[in-house]
C-alpha cells in the first residue's frame, strides 16, 4: 500500500490545463488580497508543509509519542518451563521465542521489542535458572540467564501459580544479590480452581521478597497482560526509544531460523529425542526476483536456507529423520511455514541431520555453535 497521493498520469496535459486557467478575475468573487494577508497565508502554508514532511518521514510508531515516553530493558527470569517465552511472545503479540513442553527450551538470551505510544520495553527472554549444571551447556545457560540482569531497568520474575520449587528459590536468591526493581508475575493463574487462593499466595511471595509489584496473569490466554504492561511502563525511566519502534527484535534472521527448526523438532519428537540437539544454519541466501536465464520465466524473490541438525547419537538421528523420512519432512514444512510468516517472504528450506558426539559438553563445540 502506498503512502503517496495519486499523481496525474499525464503531466503535460495537467500543466497545459493549469496554464489555460490562470487568467482568473478575482473581482467577480469580491476577493481582496493584501500584503499582510498574503504573508500570513504563506507562513501557514510553509508550516503545514513542514509538518506534513516531518510526519511522512517519521516512523509510523512515533506518530503520537507521549511527552513522558519511557524506554528500558526488561529481563524475564524464572526457573525452566515456567512460561517465560510464552509470556514474552504474548506481550509482543507475535511469536519470537520458541516454546515447547520440554524444560530449558530457551538456551540463548533473546531480545523482543514492544513499542507503543507510551513506552518501549526491550524484553530479554532468558534460559531458566537451574541447579543441575550437569554439562557445559547447562553452565553456559545459567551464566547467560544471570548475566542478563546486568544493566536492565526492570526484572519480571515469573513463577507458577500453584508451584514453588527449589529453582524458584535459587532465582530469588540471585535477584536478592542485586539492587534491581523486581515485579513478581504469577503465571497460569487461570488454572487455579479457587481464584481466591491466589491472595494468600501473593501474601506469601510478598513476605519473601520486596517486590515492586505483584501481577497474576495467564500468558497463554492473554489474561491481565494489559495490566502487566501498565506496571512495566510505570517502572521504566523517561527516555527516547532505544530501537526503531517498528523493530521487534535485534536477533538476526539466521538465528531465528535455527530456533524455529529446533522448536519443530522438539515439539514433534517430544521425549523421544533428549535435550541434546542443536541446529546450525549453513547457508542463508537471499535471491531477488529475476528472470530465469534458462526458461525465460519470471521467478519471485526467495530465501534459500540450508541447516544441519546435530544430535549426539546415531539412534537420535534415526528418530529425528523418522520412518521413511516423514518426521524430518514434516519438521521442514512446519518450520518453513513459520519462517515465511515471520520473515514475510518465500523460503526454500533444506535440512540435514548429523551426529556430533558430545557436543553439549564440549566447550569448543559450544562456542562454534553460538553458545
Amino acid at each position: 500500500m502506498s503512502n503517496h497521493t495519486d499523481l496525474p498520469s499525464n503531466n503535460e496535459d495537467s500543466t497545459q490545463n493549469l496554464g489555460e486557467n490562470t487568467d482568473i478575475d478575482l473581482s467577480q468573487n469580491n476577493i481582496e488580497v493584501t500584503e499582510e494577508t498574503h504573508g500570513i497565508d504563506a507562513e501557514g502554508i510553509a508550516l503545514d508543509n513542514d509538518m506534513a514532511i516531518e510526519e511522512f518521514f517519521a516512523p509510523s510508531g512515533n506518530a503520537r509519542m507521549a511527552d513522558d515516553f519511557r524506554a528500558g530493558y526488561v529481563a524475564i527470569v524464572g526457573r525452566p518451563n515456567v512460561g517465560k517465552s510464552t509470556l514474552m511472545n504474548h506481550l509482543l503479540g507475535q511469536k519470537l521465542s520458541i516454546t515447547s513442553r520440554k524444560p530449558q527450551t530457551t538456551r540463548h538470551r533473546i531480545h523482543g521489542i514492544l513499542s507503543n505510544h507510551e513506552m518501549q520495553a526491550v524484553f530479554v527472554d532468558t534460559p531458566g535458572i537451574h541447579r543441575n549444571e550437569v554439562r557445559a551447556i547447562n553452565e553456559r545457560m545459567n551464566k547467560a540467564a544471570v548475566s542478563a540482569l546486568v544493566d536492565v531497568d526492570l526484572v519480571l520474575f515469573v513463577v507458577d501459580s500453584d508451584q514453588w520449587r527449589d529453582d524458584d528459590l535459587l532465582t530469588l536468591q540471585k535477584l536478592g544479590e542485586t539492587n534491581l526493581t523486581v515485579v513478581l508475575v504469577i503465571n497460569k493463574s487461570d488454572t487455579l480452581k479457587d481464584k481466591g487462593s491466589v491472595l494468600p499466595l501473593i501474601e506469601t511471595f510478598n513476605d519473601s521478597f520486596d517486590f515492586a509489584d505483584i501481577v497474576p496473569v495467564s500468558a497463554l490466554k492473554n489474561q491481565n497482560l494489559d495490566r502487566l504492561q501498565e506496571v512495566i511502563a510505570s517502572h521504566l525511566p523517561v527516555a527516547a526509544p532505544i530501537y526503531d519502534t517498528e523493530q521487534i527484535t535485534d536477533r538476526s534472521e539466521r538465528f531465528l531460523a535455527s530456533e524455529i527448526i529446533r522448536e519443530k523438532i522438539m515439539r514433534s519428537a517430544g521425549d523421544e529425542v533428549p535435550y541434546d540437539l542443536t541446529v546450525q544454519i549453513d547457508e542463508f541466501k537471499d535471491e531477488p526476483a529475476h528472470t530465469d536465464p534458462k526458461t525465460g520465466r519470471p521467478r519471485k524473490a526467495c530465501t534459500f536456507i540450508d541447516a544441519t541438525i546435530y544430535v549426539e547419537r546415531g539412534g537420535q538421528k534415526a528418530i529425528v529423520i523418522g520412518d521413511k523420512g516423514q518426521r524430518i519432512k514434516q519438521v521442514g514444512m512446519d518450520a518453513r511455514k513459520d519462517m515465511e510468516q515471520l520473515f514475510g517472504k518465500k523460503i526454500m528450506l533444506t535440512l540435514w541431520v548429523k551426529v556430533k558426539r558430545g557436543w553439549s559438553d564440549d566447550e569448543r563445540a559450544l562456542t562454534s555453535l553460538g553458545y
